[in-house]
């Protein structure tokens, strides 16, 4: 039993130890350098090495910077207005499903309005957006569904719409308060 015990605590500090390796690794700024905190020397810390060698440092990742690479907009820049940027649900039931909002816009730049993508801020929120151009003074719509599944009181959460505009992400809010089902 304490064979198992002892073979258990090895296995989780290999996986801890190789998780912090994948994350300095793959890390966009590279290796963090670790430092005294203390300003106290340490002499055990001075032979420990604080960063990858740079000769690893420079090999390039492409599953890292394919991760955090962020969807930027195609096209020359434009802009847009929202007729209402914020929509308050009121008092719903938890677990209600038909919390649907319509956010319309204009394009008031230019240029064809591309939106690249719409993102709520948990998935509880699902956002769906026009995927073709929308010419100059042309209008389009952002649905936005709601389901709060468990959640319950004062709830706010946000859509984060990415477009060829100046600044790129547009955020619209919806809020509600949810009521508590009954048991």
């Amino acid at each position: 039993m304490d064979d198992m015990k002892e073979q258990i605590k090895i296995a989780l500090l290999a996986i801890i130890a190789g998780t912090l390796i994948v994350q300095v690794v793959m890390s966009p700024d590279g290796p963090v350098e670790v430092g005294e905190t203390d300003g106290m020397s340490n002499p055990a810390r001075s032979s420990v090495p604080t960063a990858l060698p740079q000769s690893l440092n420079n090999t390039p990742n492409p599953i890292a910077d394919q991760a955090t690479e962020i969807k930027k907009p195609k096209g020359p820049a434009t802009s847009m207005v929202f007729i209402e940027s914020d929509h308050d649900f009121g008092n719903i039931n938890q677990n209600s499903t038909d919390n649907q909002h319509t956010f319309t816009f204009t394009n008031t730049g230019t240029n064809p309005l591309i939106i690249s993508n719409a993102k709520g801020s948990c998935g509880c929120t699902v956002p769906k957006w026009p995927k073709e151009p929308i010419p100059p003074g042309g209008t389009g719509i952002i649905e936005v569904d709601y389901k709060p599944g468990s959640q319950k009181g004062s709830q706010q959460k946000t859509v984060t719409v990415t477009a060829n505009t100046e600044p790129a992400d547009t955020r619209l809010s919806i809020s509600a308060v949810i009521d508590e089902e009954p048991q």
